[in-house]
């Protein structure tokens, strides 16, 4: 947990108006959170907290690079992440984190650790399906692509010239001709 001390900001010795932080992010951050989706990350946070005097906003912004494994062929390659989250945090009687876009610290706190934050805000900006850049491109090589390609039905026109190739029963012709005779 040391690790995430440096996202601790005390907030009550800061002065009134703008105040910026950066944070680099990468696998280690993600491990402290049990998360094994990326092989390695390479994501820069800026962080702006505009101090005002009953509330605090914080704005973030990611832009980077995670290393993920594609969904089809399992061969990893670098997934680029952009986010940003906007955050007002106010102070009340309790800790309240129902709404995402608002938090509401007690009043004796002094400091926020927005580590749960950035963490949310990155996972989040990967995309759901995850396919290598070379699948899409048609450049990527791979075992599994090929048996995916071997395994996929065949479409429309392919399957309709071995229906035409294979004899018909002359009875099912008959019964065709009934259908017409209307």
């Amino acid at each position: 947990m040391r690790k995430l001390a440096a996202f601790t900001i005390p907030f009550v010795g800061l002065k009134l108006g703008s105040h910026g932080f950066d944070y680099q992010v990468d696998k280690e951050f993600f491990e402290h959170f049990e998360y094994e989706d990326f092989n390695d990350a390479d994501v820069k946070v800026k962080l702006v907290l505009e101090k005002k005097p009953t509330m605090l906003e914080l704005t973030f912004a990611a832009t980077g690079v995670v290393n993920v494994n594609c969904d089809l062929t399992n061969e990893p390659f670098d997934q680029p992440v952009e986010g940003d989250l906007r955050l007002v945090v106010k102070f009340g009687d309790e800790l309240n984190e129902d709404n995402e876009e608002l938090l509401i610290l007690p009043h004796g706190e002094y400091q926020i650790n927005v580590a749960q934050y950035i963490y949310e805000m990155i996972v989040l900006s990967v995309p759901l399906k995850r396919v290598h850049p070379g699948v899409l491109d048609g450049s990527l090589e791979s075992d599994v692509l090929e048996k995916l390609e071997e395994l996929s039905p065949k479409e429309a026109g392919e399957s309709n010239e071995k229906e035409n190739e294979e004899e018909i029963d002359p009875r099912w012709n008959k019964l065709k001709n009934l259908l017409n005779d209307k």
